[in-house]
């Protein structure tokens, strides 16, 4: 006489666990590519913002140069006018004049020398 076993077949039983193995096996597969997909994910946004950043700094660094190379060019300009503007010195011309009167007084200088210097100072 047979016997009959009580429950599932060994057959049966090998077929639902590695049935069960495969399954579990590609749910834990697809977790795990879903977050390293995640992760690169978030590496790519990290180092756009990290360029974004330096991109930005850059160009704030550039905008501050650029001012002060124009406040610079402006200053130079601005000499410049006053230079041409201005008249020529007083001052210089009479303490001319007055080592030219020395000079003269001193004996080191003749009439007509003087005369000569000073029309040439005074430019006539």
């Amino acid at each position: 006489m047979l016997r009959r076993r009580r429950g599932p077949s060994l057959l049966r039983t090998a077929a639902v666990v590695g049935t069960a193995t495969a399954v579990s096996k590609g749910v834990s597969g697809s977790m795990d590519q879903a977050a390293m997909n995640k992760q690169q994910q978030m590496e790519q946004q990290q180092a756009a913002q990290t360029a974004a950043t330096q991109a930005q700094t850059d160009l704030e660094q550039m905008k501050a140069q650029l001012a002060a190379m124009q406040a610079q060019q402006l200053q130079a300009d601005q000499a410049q006018a006053i230079a041409a503007a201005a008249p020529p010195a007083q001052s210089d011309l009479i303490t001319q004049l007055q080592q030219l009167t020395q000079l003269k007084q001193a004996g080191a200088l003749s009439e007509d020398e003087f005369q000569a210097a000073k029309a040439k100072l005074l430019g006539s």
